[in-house]
């Protein structure tokens, strides 16, 4: 079987080299460096404080599935995401698997007044600058991507930049990664190697990041991501501990994904 993650992140290395030569790192420190007091927003407080938690993610396409939704367009869906009561954006801005960009955060970010997630496999601190500068509130750090030491420094760098940390593990193998103070946890329920997706991968691990978060300074919010599609997994995700839910291909494969977001939330707030 293919491993598509492995994939991914030699074509992201590659990326990086071509970025650097067009953004030098010293370039990106200068302009970062401007933004110094510019404010974010928290998106763990925002879940936190969120009676859904649904965070609700552009995405056009997929590695294992294809197009979702080709003509999709950020500065339509994204506004229309937060009318309809996403507590959060997740954007992906991988181009060549999931048809992303960077400046899908550019475009909207004075549009909307929740937090944006930059969701890419970020494994260098130039990324981390790239996310400053377009806006994004917090970024994706992916335990599978990176090694423990790796990680755990990118998650420093990040919140010296006043960026939020969602930090991503699959398996009980890498609930190791939980050191420091990630500002949230998120449980894929998609494998990233095969991207076959299991729901069940959230409750399997729910009691596992109780024990491993306890002793940390501040108790970083949990996620549920990817593979949810009504509402009542929501409600026992809940039950389990979880206070974010990442939703992306259930409300994108409609055709008017922030009036599919609003339904779901409508069924969800029925008693």
């Amino acid at each position: 079987m293919k491993d598509i993650l492995l994939e991914i992140v030699a074509k992201k290395r590659e990326e990086l080299k071509t970025h650097r030569q067009v953004f030098p790192a010293e370039y990106l420190e200068e302009m970062v460096e401007a933004l110094k007091d510019q404010p974010t927003r928290s998106m763990s407080q925002a879940l936190a404080a969120s009676s859904t938690g649904i965070i609700a993610e552009f995405k056009r396409k997929s590695p294992s599935k294809g197009w979702i939704h080709e003509d999709a367009q950020p500065h339509i869906v994204i506004p229309a995401y937060e009318a309809a009561g996403a507590t959060a954006i997740s954007v992906l801005t991988d181009t060549p698997y999931f048809a992303g960009n960077l400046k899908y955060i550019r475009q909207v970010r004075e549009a909307v007044h929740i937090p944006i997630l930059r969701k890419d496999f970020i494994i260098d601190r130039h990324q981390l600058l790239e996310a400053k500068l377009t806006g994004a509130d917090a970024v994706l750090l992916i335990a599978a991507c990176l090694e423990p030491n790796e990680c755990q420094m990118l998650m420093e760098e990040a919140h010296e930049l006043k960026l939020e940390v969602v930090l991503e593990i699959h398996s009980p193998q890498e609930l190791s990664y939980i050191k420091g103070s990630p500002d949230m946890v998120g449980i894929n329920n998609r494998n990233l190697g095969s991207f076959v997706t299991d729901v069940n991968n959230s409750y399997r691990l729910a009691s596992l990041l109780k024990d491993a978060t306890k002793d940390l300074p501040n108790q970083p919010v949990l996620i549920s991501e990817s593979g949810i599609s009504n509402t009542e997994v929501i409600k026992q995700l809940r039950e389990a501990g979880y206070r974010g839910f990442l939703i992306g291909e259930t409300f994108m494969r409609a055709n008017n994904p922030a009036e599919s977001l609003k339904q779901f939330i409508s069924k969800l707030n029925e008693k």
